[in-house]
């Protein structure tokens, strides 16, 4: 049995392997859709001694299976955001508190308790998706800030400037969740010079503006809201934890999840080079769903373990992907 408290309490690299093998062990033995992929990769527990070693599983199963490592009833269905209902990744948890408790203590990790803020989300398009577990996250953030200014907004541009720079002449910082295009969208409405605001873009164009690199992003960003550093978040759907950035590029991971680098085509082929590849997460707060997972995003990691995402897969059909999709 897992204890969530020793996962999030996780602060050695011994530590970690050992939850990671005896995970990894536990997902083999419970999780029947990722037991086939890793017995048709040639993996399991008599061969599988580090971290480095695990199966990752591409993060289309998500897609197409129903992927749980535990007997509890589930609590939320989590879906990713998407032009279908057809193409939806699923993530179902059996813990909530567990999903809160994680991502509560990232969030203090990197800025402190949420009530020293007022917390502004402008998050439009997942609005839109009832089950966005980002959503569900900045929301239960906007609770604990316990401030009647923290709140959503959809695209009421001029409401929201209004009450970004009413905060700024107020006693509490304040911090802004925002999807990037909705970002580009408010400042293109209004100009700032904002000063006690922290801007947490959390990706995404959603189709609604041409793609930029990160860099390019920030830049336009930090012009338009006159501040000297753009935060990022970056999680998804399919993961309990997430990373974030503080000073504009790279992403630090809490202490129970890691990033490896592969070749970007194939999830089992750990890069060792320094060099860009398809980035794998070991998200061990996952341990009820699945931890080891082969994203589409492209990334690059430093030898701090700090990484930047550099864009998306060309072709997201990874090798292995088909093993078991039908």
């Amino acid at each position: 049995m897992i204890d969530p408290n020793k996962i999030l309490n996780i602060s050695s690299s011994q530590e970690f392997e050992k939850f990671s093998i005896q995970i990894f062990n536990q997902q083999f033995e419970k999780n029947t859709i990722y037991r086939e992929f890793c017995r048709l990769t040639g993996k399991n527990p008599s061969n599988i001694k580090s971290s480095f070693e695990i199966p990752f599983l591409p993060i289309q199963f998500f897609k197409t299976h129903k992927i749980i490592s535990s007997n509890q009833p589930i609590q939320k269905t989590f879906h990713s955001s998407g032009t279908t209902k057809d193409n939806l990744s699923k993530h179902h948890i059996t813990d909530l508190k567990l999903y809160e408790d994680c991502f509560l203590k990232i969030f203090m990790d990197f800025y402190g308790h949420p009530s020293k803020y007022n917390i502004i989300a402008l998050l439009p398009t997942y609005l839109e998706n009832k089950n966005s577990s980002l959503i569900y996250m900045v929301n239960k953030l906007i609770e604990k800030s316990e401030n009647k200014h923290s709140g959503f907004y959809l695209d009421n541009y001029k409401e929201l400037k209004e009450k970004l720079l009413y905060l700024e002449g107020g006693g509490k910082k304040t911090i802004l969740f925002g999807v990037s295009y909705a970002l580009l969208n408010l400042i293109d409405f209004h100009k700032f010079k904002l000063k006690k605001t922290t801007i947490i873009e959390t990706g995404g164009m959603k189709g609604n503006r041409k793609e930029l690199i990160k860099s390019e992003l920030h830049e336009i960003l930090k012009n338009g809201f006159g501040v000297k550093n753009i935060n990022s978040e970056y999680g998804m759907t399919e993961l309990m934890s997430q990373a974030y950035s503080i000073h504009n590029e790279k992403f630090k991971s809490p202490p129970w999840m890691k990033i490896y680098i592969r070749e970007s085509e194939d999830p089992m082929n750990i890069k060792t080079d320094n060099k860009s590849g398809g980035i794998n997460i070991i998200d061990l707060a996952n341990y009820n769903s699945c931890s080891f997972i082969a994203t589409d995003d492209l990334g690059k990691l430093d030898k701090d373990g700090n990484f930047e995402i550099l864009g998306r897969l060309d072709n997201s059909d990874q090798r292995g992907c088909n093993l078991l999709i039908d």
